[in-house]
């Protein structure tokens, strides 16, 4: 990922919050099977390893897990909020019209190579921790235990588990750094006024600095 040095964020906590706050993301990789993204729930676990390990899985009718359990190396993708950027939103277009549009974003990647697993115990507590993450908070949270056991078994069966232990982190947080103070602030106000709740998103990462 190309990250001029404004843009970088090293701060291993931020990266895993980041990574906490996406409900799904993009696993890629190329091998055999060719180039391949598959677009997956995963679960961090930020204390397994230097950086944190992935858990996750793939349907069996996908081959992309192939892939990976013959050691090809994943890059996953975690997008966090985005917007478009206008030029008026800058008071250095009143002074100079030196300005163009561009796009602000927040974005992490995760490189490494990941275990294959298919034991029915080990997938049945990921499908549960999966589960449990995305339920809570639900008035009436569902549980795998809720389903026949018979159907969750033939469930297991359809698909295969991985684990990825992080090698390297990157993380991007593009929000106008490279601008001056008043610019920035500029931004920050008109992402504040859109009609779409992803900017206001966006202007939420972007701290005051005047």
């Amino acid at each position: 990922m190309y990250c001029p040095a404004a843009f970088r964020q090293d701060d291993l906590p931020t990266l895993h919050a980041q990574i906490q706050a996406n409900g799904l993301a993009i696993v890629t990789s190329s091998g055999a099977q060719g180039l391949q993204a598959s677009h997956l729930p995963l679960l961090l676990a930020p204390d397994e390893g230097e950086f944190g390990t992935l858990y996750g899985h793939f349907a069996r009718a996908n081959p992309h897990w192939r892939d990976l359990a013959s050691g090809a190396e994943a890059l996953v993708v975690f997008s966090g909020a985005d917007a478009y950027v206008h030029p008026g939103w800058y008071p250095a277009k009143a002074e100079h019209g030196k300005v163009v549009p561009t796009w602000n974003y927040i974005a992490v990647h995760a490189w490494g190579r990941a275990e294959v697993f298919d034991e029915p115990e080990r997938l049945l507590q990921l499908v549960s921790r999966l589960s449990d993450r995305h339920e809570q908070g639900r008035a009436q949270p569902w549980a795998v235990d809720d389903a026949p056991r018979d159907y969750i078994e033939s469930m297991l069966r359809a698909i295969v588990g991985f684990a990825l232990p992080i090698r390297r982190l990157e993380g991007k947080w593009k929000l106008s750094q490279n601008r001056s103070t008043r610019d920035q602030a500029g931004v920050r106000a008109g992402l504040a006024t859109s009609a779409n709740p992803r900017d206001h998103e966006l202007a939420a990462q972007m701290n005051p600095t005047d």
